[in-house]
């Protein structure tokens, strides 16, 4: 049902968008993965799932980037069908340190993690409402449901793409479905560099024991409910946001404190 359908992942070349790109081209779906600098591992995704899939560089802080992007899709695939925010950053300052953040950390990580959605969600519209299939998903997080994370400024910038999540599901319906997930920890690449092998298995180990499904979440167990998401099967869900976090959230208050990543 998705097939030949054209998508823009934001942030695509690693993690989960990277999963996310996998999924959709095994699909039929044609890709066409954003990243800011990591070139060599979106090239080197394209060329993995084929399908026409392109690499773009884009800073999609910026609108004019993030219109160009749009474009540069309509330009290779005369359409666009689906859109993932999946992008983002966080600087790391515990919560309870009201020092540990300046003005200027705040503005820096809602470009990216709010603005930027919005920047291209607005730029891919016009062809999202010319598509039967069109939806979106946004990459928030745990962190903005339940205020905890990497820091505060973290955690409001994700509450507050939830919030738009359902503000554009309102507004752009019925043309267009918007749909957020919230991850909780997630055991990337990054993890691994930053830890080794070793210290990526204990940690995953650790938050599998804290987790009432008693399991660490890889990207591709976040790719696969924005696939569900993007699916035209699932046409009766926008403004919805989805906790993936394996069923950490039932425990928040004991198991979680302000400063853990989610």
């Amino acid at each position: 049902m998705m097939k030949d359908g054209v998508a823009i992942v934001t942030g695509g070349g690693t993690g989960i968008g990277a999963a996310v790109v996998r999924r959709l081209a095994a699909r039929g779906v044609r890709c066409v993965i954003n990243y800011a600098s990591s070139r060599d591992d979106a090239e080197a995704l394209a060329a993995e799932v084929g399908n026409g899939a392109i690499a773009v560089q884009a800073d999609i802080a910026e609108d004019a980037q993030c219109r160009a992007l749009a474009q540069a899709a309509v330009d290779a695939f005369g359409r666009i069908d689906f859109l993932v925010n999946n992008a983002g950053r966080t600087k790391f300052a515990a919560h309870e340190d009201l020092d540990a953040l300046e003005a200027e950390d705040f503005v820096h990580i809602y470009r990216l993690n709010t603005i930027a959605p919005f920047q291209m969600v607005r730029a891919c519209a016009p062809h999202l409402r010319q598509s039967d299939m069109g939806a979106v998903v946004n990459v928030a997080s745990v962190a903005g449901v339940f205020g905890i994370g990497s820091s505060v400024a973290y955690a409001a910038s994700k509450g507050a793409l939830i919030t738009m999540t359902k503000s554009l599901a309102r507004v752009l319906a019925p043309a267009i479905r918007v749909n957020a997930v919230a991850p909780g920890y997630v055991g990337t690449g990054w993890f691994e560099k930053r830890l080794g092998d070793e210290g990526f298995a204990k940690l995953n180990a650790r938050i599998a024991g804290a987790t009432p499904m008693a399991m660490a979440a890889g990207p591709d167990d976040i790719a696969g409910p924005i696939e569900m998401l993007l699916d035209p099967a699932s046409r009766v869900m926008t403004g919805e946001v989805l906790l993936l976090d394996a069923g950490g959230h039932l425990d928040i208050g004991l198991s979680r404190r302000p400063g853990r990543e989610g």
